[in-house]
């Protein structure tokens, strides 16, 4: 089974997936900062391959793509430095990244390294749901992959229901119109939205992301979905960070998580 289908199994509740950027900040962290990651207590780690026009993404983590592209990152390198990362990390592990890199680099040939070296799932956001299944969807099935679709306050009713239909792993809800890194409080309008979506009773579980910062905004989220995904607020965190990652990881996750 998945791995993501067996987090959700064991766990409904206050789940917590971190997002990194792959060779942020030094080239040959990436390793390192998944496995700090599982040992402080996340429940699931994203992991960016860094692009030059990550569209969804704001400028935190534009930024930590554009400084890990300088540093060397590639997806031939991360693949290299996720060779042996199953031997001690055991949490899904998901990448995300735009379609023209994987293209570039052989579609095929891409899901059939992330099958070996041990990777869940799959979010690339510029990759259409009608491409997806028309083209891609029986090679990711072969290859034990989900493919992590993001829904927004934009998404139509129908075009949600379509998505769950088609979804193994899980929906990304989108929790704004925003690029990621927007950390007011959620508003009113947002709760109201989440509310409608709890209402669709879908069979795929739900994560919110975007705008997830700080123990208030990740108790809110996990009140109308299974958890959230947290991305800008831990590159600032490591970024800015004057301790070792290690325990600059243990403190970002046990603040958000309250303990």
């Amino acid at each position: 089974m998945n791995r993501i289908n067996q987090l959700f199994e064991k766990k409904q509740q206050n789940i917590l997936s971190i997002y990194i950027t792959a060779g942020f900040p030094n080239l040959d962290d990436t390793a390192t900062i998944i496995s700090e990651i599982e040992k402080a207590g996340a429940d699931m780690i994203e992991i960016g391959i860094p692009f030059s026009d990550p569209l969804a993404d704001g400028k935190t983590i534009q930024d930590s793509s554009s400084q890990a592209l300088q540093n060397g990152m590639s997806i031939s390198v991360l693949f290299e430095q996720l060779e042996t990362i199953r031997n001690s990390v055991s949490i899904p592990l998901i990448l995300m990244g735009y379609v023209n890199p994987i293209y570039q680099y052989g579609f095929k040939a891409f899901c059939e390294k992330c099958n070996k070296i041990g990777i869940d799932g799959l979010i690339i956001p510029d990759l259409p749901v009608w491409e997806y299944t028309a083209h891609y969807k029986e090679l990711f099935e072969k290859n034990n992959l989900h493919s992590i679709f993001l829904i927004s306050p934009q998404t139509s009713t129908d075009r949600i229901r379509e998505i769950n239909s088609i979804s193994k792993g899980f929906l990304y809800v989108v929790s704004s119109a925003a690029t990621t890194g927007k950390t007011s409080d959620i508003s009113e309008e947002q709760i109201a939205y989440f509310n409608s979506i709890q209402n669709m009773n879908l069979s795929t579980p739900q994560l919110i992301g975007f705008g997830i910062s700080d123990n208030k905004s990740y108790t809110t989220a996990c009140k109308y979905s299974n958890g959230v995904i947290i991305g800008s607020a831990f590159i600032k965190a490591i970024q800015n960070s004057t301790t070792p990652l290690e325990q600059t990881i243990q403190s970002f996750i046990k603040t958000i998580k309250g303990n």
